[in-house]
């Protein structure tokens, strides 16, 4: 089976349209470099950048300065900010700081230019590849293997990933090809890291097997991210149901597909946790046991405990 051809970068940046001027995260390497560099060639004067100092290697001093030099080269005005991001427990050290860079990002995009309203961010095709067969990898349901998502809100910015289609070796290319450098983050080789070991093993294996499968699997994210915005929708409306906090009386009388629907939305809209599956299943089970009056409930779920005050499920952060 012959691949289809990815697109190329300019071809990629060709439907993208921020709202003007827009800012870029910046952290100087082949991804973020290409981006800057191709959107500050095309709307000179618009463009702004903020690069995240983690402060996590040696090397990321000199991360900042590649940046500042760049930037200053383009004529792009540059925020730096500084991050330490300490996870709190059951909660993994790379999703405590991917939530302290989008912060972080967002603060930086608000204080310095509040005119700006979208950040573009350099994550691309193999990027969304790995985010997915970590998810699969880890049994996630639907919100996992829907990947990345191309656009979305948060915190009052519109958020856009351009990359998403395009191979990270076509956007290196590119840069050659402009005589632009960028710099390697040294921990990207190191293997101890999952997302390292299947970009090293597992994509190159897959690309001799199945060469379309980047265009491939990102089809099946986005059937899986389309079914979740359906998901999320019914959520909602049963939320609204059984009301807020969630009656119990009126969870009982949904089937237990959409009791876990309902609690899953309840909690992470509401309370910004995730219950592991284990701690679903739980609670679930307890909800049902709840028919009298005098039926205690305390379970540990996500980042607090789910506890029944009188009729209804409340939950207390920790």
């Amino acid at each position: 089976m012959a691949a289809q051809r990815s697109p190329t970068p300019e071809q990629a940046l060709a439907g993208f349209s921020p709202g003007l001027p827009f800012a870029v995260a910046f952290s100087g390497g082949a991804d973020s470099t290409a981006l800057l560099l191709a959107r500050a060639r095309r709307w000179p004067g618009q463009v702004r950048a903020v690069h995240i100092h983690h402060g996590l290697q040696a090397a990321a001093d000199g991360f900042e300065a590649h940046c500042r030099a760049l930037c200053l080269a383009l004529g792009v005005p540059l925020a730096v900010r500084r991050v330490q991001a300490g996870h709190a427990p059951g909660q993994s050290p790379e999703d405590a700081a991917r939530q302290a860079r989008y912060a972080a990002l967002a603060e930086a995009v608000k204080t310095e230019w509040p005119e700006v309203r979208d950040v573009a961010l350099a994550q691309h095709a193999d990027d969304q590849i790995e985010t997915l067969l970590i998810a699969l990898s880890r049994g996630a349901g639907l919100p996992g293997l829907a990947s990345m998502p191309a656009h979305w809100q948060r915190q009052g910015l519109a958020w856009h990933r351009p990359w998403l289609v395009v191979p990270g070796a076509s956007l290196r290319e590119w840069l050659q090809s402009q005589g632009q450098s960028w710099v390697e983050d040294p921990s990207n080789t190191d293997e101890k890291f999952t997302r390292n070991r299947i970009r090293a093993r597992v994509l190159p294996a897959l690309a001799e097997a199945l060469p379309a499968f980047r265009e491939t699997f990102a089809r099946s994210a986005a059937h899986a991210a389309q079914a979740q915005e359906v998901l999320n929708e019914v959520a909602a409306q049963d939320l609204a149901q059984v009301g807020v906090p969630p009656r119990i009386q009126a969870l009982q009388q949904l089937s237990r597909a959409r009791q876990a629907l309902v609690l899953r939305h309840w909690l992470r809209q509401l309370h910004a946790t995730t219950p592991s599956t284990a701690q679903l299943h739980e609670l679930l089970d307890q909800v049902a046991a709840c028919t009298t009056r005098g039926h205690r409930l305390h379970l540990k779920v996500g980042q607090g405990f789910v506890e029944r005050d009188g009729p209804s499920l409340s939950f207390l952060g920790t």
